[in-house]
């Protein structure tokens, strides 16, 4: 995806001018850039918090009911105790998953998601869409 401006493209993930290859000049090119930047930070967030390999199989493992650590590592093929551990930990740092600790003996440990996570449905199910129609398009050829 790149923003344009006449014909210079740069990439959008480039949020410093002069990694964009070009410097800006006038008001409509500064306006276009900073509208891409506006674009781009959101993005950036959104990618901070669910990029990487395990962050969604979690969020989605958790989503259709495994709510214990084992569960959880089971249902995902290749997930270490360690990663999912980590993982978990920072999923909880944003919010999106909560740990419970009930006591009794013994004591369990179960996550539930929160409500905040229900905002990442659509953007699972387009991600979901986009991908079956990617590989479609590329292995059609």
């Amino acid at each position: 995806m790149f923003c344009k401006i006449k014909q210079i493209y740069f990439p959008l993930y480039s949020t410093f001018p002069k990694e964009s290859n070009f410097k800006l000049q006038g008001m409509a090119k500064k306006k276009v850039y900073c509208e891409c930047l506006n674009t781009v930070k959101p993005v950036r967030d959104t990618l901070e918090v669910i990029n990487g390999k395990w962050k969604l199989p979690i969020i989605i493992s958790v989503g259709v009911g495994n709510s214990r650590f084992t569960d959880i590592q089971e249902s995902i093929p290749g997930l270490t105790p360690k990663v999912l551990s980590k993982e978990l930990k920072d999923l909880e740092q944003h919010e999106l998953i909560k740990r419970v600790i009930i006591e009794d003996y013994p004591i369990k440990t179960v996550y539930h998601l929160e409500p905040y996570a229900d905002t990442l449905t659509p953007i699972i199910y387009a991600m979901k869409d986009w991908g079956l129609n990617h590989r479609e398009k590329i292995f059609k050829k």
